[in-house]
């Protein structure tokens, strides 16, 4: 499981509320941060915050896409408009989550983006 999300409340409210789902968690503050891991996980769901500095949410899933990493992405935001819901899918996100997530959804969809099959990664090579 990985977070990416720029704010540190909520990204460790992520990481400690998925954590007692049962989910081994990795955490990241940025874009960034996420691109310069050298290894991924084989099994993971990505959950990335659409709005951060530098390198959007979408952005951060068009990169990771080019690098071959198709671990399943989906995407929070505070404001889930139709147009952020077209490119979100269009970049292969499986889903898009409005802030703030207080039920089990987020959960769900992580279980259902596992169950799928689409969870494998490819190392990056660097």
């Amino acid at each position: 499981m990985i977070i990416v999300d720029d704010d540190d409340a909520v990204r460790q409210s992520l990481t400690f509320s998925l954590a007692l789902e049962g989910f081994q968690v990795r955490a990241f503050r940025n874009g960034e941060e996420l691109l310069a891991e050298q290894e991924l996980p084989a099994r993971a769901c990505m959950v990335i915050d659409y709005c951060m500095p530098t390198l959007d949410g979408l952005a951060l899933v068009g990169r990771l896409r080019q690098s071959a990493i198709a671990l399943p992405a989906i995407l929070i935001t505070a404001k889930a408009s139709a147009e952020i819901r077209r490119l979100a899918t269009l970049c292969g996100c499986r889903a898009v989550l409005e802030k703030p997530l207080e039920d089990s959804s987020l959960a769900d969809c992580i279980r259902d983006a596992l169950a799928s099959g689409g969870s494998e990664a490819f190392r990056k090579q660097g």
